[in-house]
């Protein structure tokens, strides 16, 4: 079950249709219900939320062919908890009239193409309505005609629906929960500077501030759950397998020491934990403003430096919480990012929601080209790495799950949601992770921190959301596989950064053009330190997130037959992005104002 305050969103169903009776109206209305049921079958059988639970439509009472059946729809839709609207027909009806005028929530319309009736001719007096009202939405419409009794749902209006409702159910998702951050600026950098207007305008989310001293003080008073804590200790010293010790023998501590710092971070994992979302078995031990946690649907912990400096890391804490299990069992990931980039958060949130999976957070760290990857190794890059490498790596919070040890029907290394996680998949995953003790010149307070491998040939996607003055935030999309070096090759290059820390051998798709020109190409323009990596190739689904958030895309490697933008942005000029930045401009933030 969902770990946030406030019901889960449901999708609305319109079945929209030509208001004459007498014959018209009369001859249509089993056919558009059945789109409408049609429509409704697709979404529930095939998505479902984060947390597990499947996703729910309600469908209007009848069949809307004027403004008093759209009012009627509308009051059923605020009543059952609809956030997103989805308008079918197969027929000419009433534009303005029976469209849905709400501005806060996403819309689509599917204008079924059939020649017994003009269902394509309302779509586009439908779409060039909402234009003219400033309401933006996407226009699905089949490549193929079809016959008047066919109810099925070709694959392209198929792929365009289920589209379109991953991405409005993110946006419903994260209107009026909370980003939590523990802590504030890390190292100066800008992404964990939060910005809580951004937050507010283009994601309805609040921004919750809570300084990392909360921890210390939980810790000292024992405010947190001391059979859990029992639990999840047991468990860490079972699972969590020291790696080898990268320190000098001076800076080294004493098994005492690290016994110590292995308590310190279990701790921090479970306070973290109900700060994000609270815990009852606080208000039981008479805490009870603690127990009520902050609705955070992600967060971040600032760590570096004035923790870090003092007090062990959060390496274990950030990892676990991005993981799909723990000591109590498989469960759904947390998105809780390192050094509290609030941006890298929130690009990690977009991937969750829209795959329901667990998310890698990494430094986008080096570009390595085939020549300098063979003078060092002696060894040259071979097959889809034969043209450079991106070695991505951070200290913190790359989820286990990236150990790639789960694995699809025909045996490939994946990252699935929770639900369909084995135990015995979980035990690879801790399997193939060491946690060796956090080298002391970055961490003077201890720690640790996951060290693997991820498996190669998996499809990934890396995205980044960034702020630039003048033009708000941007999007960045890179889709591509992760690869796995021959053991020495790996040995020689991760030994010349910090081998302690979980690597991700990185390969984008190139185009031969533009920021994807080649490998060094994408390094080059990416546009933040950080990315967060989701499994799958997902650039089209954060494309029309990002369209429906108002946040323009500036790098992706999509094809261009799979861009999906509300119909509203074919007005703003024919070179795609452009257009993009100019609609996204021109609409301004969904819950803001234009400046």
């Amino acid at each position: 079950m969902s770990r946030l305050i406030g019901r889960l969103p449901k999708v609305g169903i319109r079945p929209v249709i030509d208001g004459r009776e007498l014959g018209v109206r009369e001859s249509l209305e089993v056919q558009t219900m059945d789109m409408a049921k049609a429509a409704a079958k697709l979404i529930e059988d095939t998505l479902r939320f984060p947390s597990g639970e499947q996703v729910e439509c309600v469908i209007a009472d009848t069949t809307i062919g004027g403004v008093a059946d759209a009012a009627a729809c509308a009051d059923k839709f605020k009543r059952e908890g609809v956030d997103v609207s989805l308008t079918v027909t197969p027929c000419w009806c009433y534009g303005t009239e029976v469209m849905d005028t709400d501005p806060l929530t996403p819309k689509a319309v599917w204008g079924f193409n059939g020649t017994e009736r003009p269902g394509a001719v309302y779509l586009a007096a439908a779409l060039a309505g909402y234009s003219q009202k400033g309401l933006p939405a996407f226009g699905i419409y089949g490549k193929e005609v079809q016959d008047e009794g066919d109810q099925t749902i070709p694959q392209d209006v198929s792929e365009k629906i289920l589209r379109f409702v991953k991405g409005a159910l993110a946006v419903a998702q994260m209107k009026g929960k909370s980003y939590l951050s523990i802590g504030y600026s890390s190292m100066g950098i800008a992404g964990s500077m939060v910005d809580v207007n951004f937050l507010q305008d283009y994601l309805g989310v609040r921004a919750e501030f809570v300084e990392s001293v909360e921890l210390l003080r939980r810790i000292d008073k024992g405010i947190y759950d001391k059979d859990e804590y029992e639990k999840a200790l047991a468990w860490t010293k079972e699972n969590c397998v020291e790696g080898k010790d990268y320190n000098t023998p001076e800076t080294q501590k004493s098994a005492e020491e690290k016994e110590k710092e292995w308590e310190k971070v279990v701790k921090m994992t479970l306070i973290c934990k109900d700060l994000m979302n609270g815990n009852p078995k606080l208000k039981e031990m008479g805490f009870g403003e603690e127990s009520k946690g902050r609705n955070a649907i992600m967060g971040g912990f600032q760590g570096q430096r004035q923790w870090t400096d003092y007090q062990p890391n959060a390496d274990f804490t950030e990892s676990i919480l991005n993981s799909s299990f723990d000591w109590n069992g498989i469960r759904q990931a947390y998105t809780f990012a390192t050094e509290n980039d609030c941006l890298n958060a929130i690009s990690m949130l977009f991937g969750h929601l829209l795959t329901n999976t667990a998310q890698l957070f990494s430094d986008v760290r080096t570009y390595w080209s085939p020549e300098s990857v063979e003078r060092v190794t002696g060894k040259k890059l071979t097959g889809i790495a034969e043209n450079g490498i991106i070695h991505l790596i951070n200290s913190g919070s790359t989820t286990l799950d990236a150990t790639a040890q789960q694995t699809d029907a025909d045996g490939n290394p994946t990252m699935k949601p929770f639900w369909d996680i084995t135990e015995e998949e979980v035990q690879k995953c801790l399997d193939n992770t060491k946690w060796p003790a956090a080298i002391f010149e970055y961490f003077r307070g201890g720690g640790f921190s996951s060290q693997f491998k991820t498996k190669g040939s998996m499809p990934i996607t890396m995205c980044r959301l960034n702020l630039v003055k003048g033009i708000g935030p941007v999007l960045q999309i890179a889709e591509g596989w992760s690869v796995e070096l021959p053991e020495d090759v790996h040995y020689v290059l991760d030994e010349r950064t910090n081998p302690t820390w979980p690597t991700t051998w990185f390969v984008p798709r190139t185009t031969g053009k533009g920021a994807f020109k080649d490998v060094y190409t994408v390094m080059a323009k990416w546009g933040a330190n950080h990315g967060a990596i989701s499994h799958g190739h997902i650039g089209a689904d954060l494309i029309s997130l990002a369209a429906m958030l108002r946040i323009p895309v500036n790098m992706h490697n999509v094809d261009e037959n799979d861009v999906f933008r509300p119909s509203a942005w074919s007005a703003f000029g024919e070179e795609l992005e452009g257009a993009d930045y100019r609609a996204c401009e021109n609409y301004g933030p969904l819950y803001g104002f234009k400046h």
